[in-house]
């Protein structure tokens, strides 16, 4: 993007889901933007000390299979299962013990901004804490690219 913009023959740069800054992201030195978006999943099941169940969640990015391609967990004591991972109906997630109950809400951000605006009619803005208002994606606008 920095390189692009000095580029004489360029009079435009767009860097798409980069502006919600999701977790492919993560991997850029000099991206210069701040985490931007996320999305919560409810914890529905506990069948164990350490391991909770939270409904949904298997929001994979575009493009070939990967560990890039999987949510990211806004909780760094959370990890994914490796044979399960974030799954369509459910996503089991192992725990320290007793950290999270049902009902509890797990934060994860995605690793595309089209897997959020695809699947989320509105987004909820926040500025410095402070709520300022729905903002509704294409989905909520009728439209679908799919």
């Amino acid at each position: 993007m920095a390189y692009t913009a000095t580029c004489p023959e360029v009079s435009e740069v767009t860097i798409g889901s980069g502006l919600y800054r999701p977790g492919l992201f993560d991997y850029y030195d000099d991206m210069p933007f701040e985490v931007a978006a996320g999305y919560a999943i409810r914890a529905t099941r506990r069948p164990s000390q350490t391991t909770i169940v939270a409904h949904g969640g298997g929001y994979i990015a575009s493009g070939a299979t990967g560990s890039d391609k999987m949510p990211v967990l806004a909780d760094d004591e959370l990890a994914f299962y490796a044979t399960e991972g974030a799954g369509e109906v459910q996503t089991p997630l192992a725990m320290p013990k007793n950290k999270y109950a049902i009902g509890d809400s797990i934060v994860l951000r995605h690793a595309k901004a089209g897997e959020l605006c695809e699947r989320f009619q509105v987004l909820h803005g926040y500025r410095h804490n402070t709520y300022i208002g729905p903002m509704t994606t294409y989905r909520g606008e009728g439209q679908c690219f799919l």
